[in-house]
């Protein structure tokens, strides 16, 4: 004999009733038509059991119909008999009537003819009770003929006792009551939703424009006073307030003399102060700035109208600044109220100089490093994918750094360790690294972050595509959880300065991975997005050229750089590091100087090829795509694809090297079959451009009618060797 279950036992078989419920139960076909013909059988038996209900009320009403009107008809017979001629005519029919005289219509008034007999004990029999007449027998003295009756006699005072006339409303309602008869009302004309014609009937006691038809008009249609026809014009009366006539009365004058008082100046010609939301939101459009995220303070019109203190104001004039670009226009507001945020801009946009300044002005609330807390490591850290870029951010921090008096220290993969750890003997207030060396040093407890208060991450999407994402959750988990923002700050408390930890993400696009970075790290940022995520700079003409083979591409690059007519610098990008300098052997074969920049070249060289590139001792740059993110070389005239990128994405950022700050550019790039998975969206990208003209091969190709992905292209490749 089994024993009772135990409580796990119990709990067991509960937990798997459960799951076998709330697994999804599949019906066969044959369940599923069983289940739709019961459900069709009890709607039909539902309609027919409506329409025997319906039968059925409309018999009872039919049989009370006809009830009522027969006990109408005789009522009618007994009791409200019409006179007749001679004896038998009389008021109340001839057996239960007085008799009256004849000679007379409906409730007839008595004539010459004799009287009939009386009904029994003297009262009348009809169907609404009616009284004996008070005169003698004989006489009637039923009340006058209505509803359009006619009597021969002539009309006499009502006496006591005569009924009262009905009304033809109430003869309307007694027929529609218990004769089943329609009631025809004239319902007022209603306007339907779609019918656009406009409905000019109204009634008389509609009317409250207080016209009066008599009212005689002037010239201009115009009565006493100045009013209108019809009324007065949006309440206006004609006259001031004290009386006095307006000499603007008329609606065309006063929208004349009114014209004049709208503002219509653009936000350029303004100044500050006489700023609206109209013109807010056009200067907005005009930069293609989007923000979101509550409290967006207004954009930057120029650097004296902003809120940066004047120690930055100074080194801006100093550094050569002129007019802030779109993304500085909108992210430095927000970044001087020590909010977090997010920054998408396309390449070339001048993001640097957008986290750079609220940095400092952030760190100018700390002060300098002292000897007492210069070993807890720097105040702010700023993030990037490369080295180059790392080199370049640094290089534009210390134009603003070395003024103020704060030192700013590069840690990048390449040089020594030894060297970093030397710079950072005294203390750096300002720290720019690269994420694999930063964690290395902070695994080594070279350098700590104890009082990092203010942290970019810059080109974030492209720390993720190479491989970072472990590297930025280490460091940032690094930082003192202390210094960090609550969940529930409040709004007010954030525009004003509370130490507490700032962090700004700076990317051109928004994958899943830099979204998950965004929501673990940042507390309520604002999101400031500068035309299009993801697509190319506009200012960008770009070219499309199919081309088989190296012998090709060789001699048409020869021919474009002869031909070409663009001065340098150029930029040449491969897709491998040994083409790279097989690339610069070309170069020089069309008569002009190249140098090579790939990751197998010492961070020495790779320093000395963007120097070369910059200074202008070389012409063009041969690069992988290290040099395609953030990499700052002016003046790009030219930017040639020898090979196509593997992703749209990279694409973008390699052509926008050139068309930066406003000027324009061109690119060029080489296609082959074998690029058939980017086609569909080189094609997408280059139909937004308005200075392109779409390549007729590259539109009429069948990968660019529909993306390729890497599968598809799998399983044609195997598809085609199984042909084979």
């Amino acid at each position: 004999m089994a024993g009772p279950l135990s409580v796990d036992e119990i709990l067991a078989k509960q937990r798997a009733e459960k799951e076998a419920a709330a697994k999804p139960k599949f019906l066969t076909k044959a369940e599923r038509q069983k289940i739709a013909l019961e459900k069709r059988n009890a709607e039909v038996q539902e309609d027919l059991a409506k329409a025997d209900a319906e039968k059925q009320t409309r018999a009872e009403f039919d049989r009370a119909a006809e009830e009522e009107r027969r006990r109408t008809a005789e009522a009618g017979r007994y009791g409200n008999g019409g006179g007749g001629q001679g004896q038998q005519g009389g008021y109340g029919g001839p057996q239960n009537g007085y008799g009256g005289g004849g000679n007379q219509n409906f409730r007839g008034q008595p004539s010459s003819g004799p009287s009939g007999p009386g009904g029994p004990n003297g009262a009348p029999s009809g169907p609404r009770g009616l009284a004996p007449p008070s005169g003698p027998r004989g006489s009637t003295s039923s009340p006058a003929p209505t509803n359009g009756s006619t009597s021969n006699s002539p009309s006499r005072p009502s006496q006591p006792g005569d009924l009262a006339p009905l009304s033809d409303l109430e003869l309307t309602t007694i027929r529609a009551r218990h004769l089943g008869q329609k009631i025809d009302q004239k319902k007022p004309r209603l306007r339907k939703e779609g019918n656009k014609k406009f409905v000019f009937d109204w009634k008389a006691d509609e009317d409250t424009s207080g016209h009066n038809p008599n009212m005689v008009l002037d010239a201009k249609g115009l009565g006493p006073g100045g009013v209108m026809l019809g009324g007065n014009l949006a309440g206006y009366d004609g006259a001031s307030k004290d009386g006095i006539p307006d000499k603007h009365a008329d609606a065309l004058e006063r929208r004349r003399a009114g014209r004049g008082t709208t503002d219509e100046r653009h936000w350029s010609d303004k100044p500050l102060d006489e700023m609206k939301d109209r013109d807010w939101r056009i200067f907005r459009e005009d930069f293609s700035i989007q923000a979101r995220g509550g409290s967006i303070p207004l954009p930057l019109r120029s650097w004296r109208e902003s809120t940066i203190p004047a120690t930055i104001l100074d080194v801006i004039d100093e550094v050569g600044y002129t007019e802030p670009s779109p993304i500085q226009r909108q992210a430095i507001p927000i970044g001087m109220q020590n909010r977090d945020l997010i920054g998408i801009a396309k390449t070339g946009s001048g993001k640097t100089a957008a986290f750079v300044i609220p940095m400092l002005a952030y760190i100018g609330h700390l002060g300098q490093l002292t000897d007492e807390n210069r070993h807890l490591g720097p105040y702010a850290l700023i993030l990037a994918p490369t080295r180059e870029l790392a080199q370049q951010i640094e290089s534009e921090t210390a134009k603003f750094a070395v003024r103020m008096g704060y030192t700013s220290v590069s840690i990048i993969g390449g040089r020594s360790v030894e060297e970093q750890q030397f710079a950072l003997r005294n203390g750096a207030e300002i720290i720019i690294a690269t994420p694999g060396r930063l964690k290395d040093m902070i695994d080594k407890s070279m350098i700590v972050l104890s009082q990092c208060r203010y942290v970019v991450m810059d080109e974030a999407d492209r720390m993720v595509d190479l491989g970072f994402e472990a590297d930025l959750n280490f460091i940032l988990d690094a930082m003192p959880a202390t210094l960090a923002k609550p969940e529930d700050v409040d709004e007010k408390a954030l525009l004003e300065f509370q130490g507490w930890r700032v962090t700004t993400l700076f990317s051109a696009t928004m994958p899943p991975a830099v979204d998950r970075l965004a929501r673990k790290y940042l507390r309520k940022p604002a999101t400031v997005t500068i035309g299009i995520a993801g697509e190319a700079v506009d200012t960008v003409e770009h070219r499309v050229e199919f081309i088989e083979g190296e012998e090709k591409r060789k001699a048409r690059l020869i021919e474009i750089l002869r031909t070409i007519g663009l001065p340098p610098p150029m930029i040449v990008f491969v897709g491998q590091k040994r083409t790279a300098d097989v690339v610069v052997k070309y170069v020089q074969q069309a008569g002009l100087s190249a140098i090579s920049l790939h990751s197998d070249k010492s961070q020495a060289q790779r320093e000395a090829s963007l120097q070369a590139i910059r200074d202008g001792e070389v012409s063009v740059l041969v690069a992988t795509d290290i040099a395609g993110r953030g990499i700052d070389v002016p003046d790009v005239s030219l930017v040639i694809n020898w090979a196509m990128a593997d992703s749209i994405e990279r694409w973008v950022h390699r052509v926008g090297r050139t068309g930066r700050a406003g000027k324009r550019g061109l690119s060029i790039t080489f296609l082959s079959n074998s690029d058939d998975e980017v086609m569909y969206d080189l094609k997408q990208e280059i139909s937004k451009s308005p200075l392109s003209i779409m390549n007729p091969e590259l539109a009429r190709h069948d990968a660019a009618k529909q993306r390729i992905t890497k599968e598809m292209k799998r399983k044609r490749d195997e598809e085609g060797a199984g042909d084979d």
